[in-house]
């Protein structure tokens, strides 16, 4: 099992990507955080870090540290509207 993206989430991590001018093969990347125990750090990067998974939803990419794909496994990642956007 692996993490899957609601179609919100698809098209929010497409728009920023989109903004951010990440080539087609960047994405959203999701990481344990380093400075809070127990959550995690996203961040748009140009391509996968080495052992990431990577989820591909409709030209969408998410890449998920390893260590974090196991704690996220069946986990759904969404997003919603909000006045300053998508979120």
């Amino acid at each position: 099992t692996m993490l899957t993206l609601t179609d919100n989430a698809r098209h929010a991590v497409q728009d920023i990507a989109t903004r951010a001018g990440l080539p087609d093969d960047g994405g959203l990347r999701i990481a344990k955080s380093q400075q809070e125990a127990g959550s995690f750090e996203l961040s748009l990067v140009p391509a996968p870090v080495d052992g990431d998974q990577v989820i591909e939803a409709e030209g969408t990419r998410v890449f998920v540290e390893s260590e974090t794909s196991e704690v996220l496994a069946d986990q759904q990642l969404d997003a919603a509207a909000s006045p300053e956007g998508v979120g």
